[in-house]
């Protein structure tokens, strides 16, 4: 049968490839950082990755991880519930809810697995999710393992939503969901508007923080503290992987009734190995510097704004962002693959974004800032951004 099927999946990756929506994998020989070494050899500034304090290779991780790899083994071998658990985990837990300020915390193999496993074991035919339309596809796939019934709302539109809060009132219990961020735009999710509305109409509320915990609010504490809503939503989900240190691991945080049912129920938490002892040791560590300082976070909204002001000048069309993601609208896919593959060749790392990543029509270079940018490195991306789009007819000149 595979003689039949491979002729088809064969047109299949050719019509990708001739639509040009191909990824390709570039391949690193050195740490995550700002400044990395592709196999070839040639060195670029990296503005597509999720490294946005600059933590991926920050030398207090690496030594906490050596550490816990001396103190603790290198992997678990087990789930949580059997023996899979250590005292590293319970003390990761524990500064992730003062963190984010909720009652306790479960750790997952991935945020993935924390969007996949929290609404199966909460929600019944008998609930409702009301969801924004553009979140991430894992919140998407957890929708799909329940079986309470579904209603989107277009992205930020609080009038669609408050319309399905009022046609889905009938429902035992309804939950909102949202992305903090939203991984393509860059926007922030209306909490204050959502929570209100969550009052209003007695829901529950889910808020996934995994673009905007490290990034957005003044300590960076996410879209809860920019909105001034600590301890006010129920559930929150994130991600060890991207501003937290940029090596694996979820987690949902909140009201502790919904953790505890979570630890009973959850199914990626209860037949998913426990995280390696010394990604969370450096999750600890990394959770202390969070308490010590904000300067990562003041000079990552630095960068930021600088960036979003210089394009914008010069005539880029930016999408609206309160993050450290910022869209660089191009609209065709082929012209966005040939945009950041000339970027390559002018030392500047990102990458082209198309259907059916983002709607068809909306290609575009997803620009990711980190706090271990420079101002000489900021005006290195700039400069070619500004080469590239003369040349391609992007922008005038």
């Amino acid at each position: 049968m595979f003689d039949r099927m491979k002729a088809n999946l064969q047109a299949e990756l050719q019509q990708i490839k001739t639509a040009g929506l191909f990824k390709e994998e570039r391949i690193l020989v050195s740490p995550q950082s700002a400044e990395i070494t592709l196999k070839n050899g040639k060195k670029v500034l990296n503005f597509c990755a999720n490294n946005y304090l600059g933590l991926s290779d920050h030398p207090r991780l690496i030594a906490a991880a050596h550490k816990a790899l001396e103190t603790h083994g290198y992997g678990m071998s087990s789930v949580r519930f059997i023996c899979g658990t250590t005292d590293l985990h319970k003390i990761l837990e524990q500064k992730i809810s003062e963190y984010f300020g909720t009652d306790d915390t479960i750790l997952y193999a991935s945020a993935f697995d924390a969007n996949g496993g929290v609404f199966e074991p909460l929600l019944s035919p008998k609930d409702a999710i009301i969801s924004d339309s553009l979140n991430h596809a894992s919140i998407i796939d957890g929708v799909r393992l329940c079986k309470a019934e579904l209603y989107r709302y277009a992205n930020a539109n609080m009038e669609q939503l408050e319309e399905r809060l009022i046609m889905s009132q009938e429902a035992n219990y309804r939950m909102i969901v949202t992305d903090g961020v939203f991984s393509m735009d860059g926007n922030v999710a209306p909490m204050d508007e959502i929570v209100r509305l969550a009052d209003k109409y007695d829901a529950l509320v889910m808020v996934d923080e995994c673009h905007s915990a490290g990034v957005v609010g003044p300590t960076g504490r996410g879209v809860t503290e920019l909105f001034d809503l600590r301890g006010r939503v129920e559930i929150i989900t994130g991600t060890l992987g991207k501003a937290f240190g940029g090596a694996i691991g979820g987690f949902t945080t909140g009201k502790k009734e919904i953790i505890e049912l979570l630890r009973q129920r959850s199914r990626p938490y209860l037949f998913s190995n426990s995280l390696p002892p010394a990604v969370v040791s450096a999750g600890i560590e990394m959770f202390d510097m969070m308490s010590e300082t904000h300067e990562l976070q003041d000079r990552l909204h630095h960068n930021t704004k600088q960036f979003v002001s210089q394009m914008q000048s010069v005539g880029f069309d930016l999408k609206p962002t309160k993050s450290a993601i910022c869209a660089v609208m191009l609209y065709d896919a082929v012209l966005a693959k040939n945009f950041a593959d000339m970027l390559l060749e002018e030392g500047i790392y990102v990458v082209g974004f198309s259907f059916p990543v983002v709607p068809r029509g909306e290609a575009r270079i997803r620009v990711q800032l980190s706090a271990a940018h420079t101002d000489a490195h900021l005006e290195k991306a700039i400069t070619a951004f500004i080469s590239v789009g003369k040349k391609l007819g992007v922008i005038g000149g």
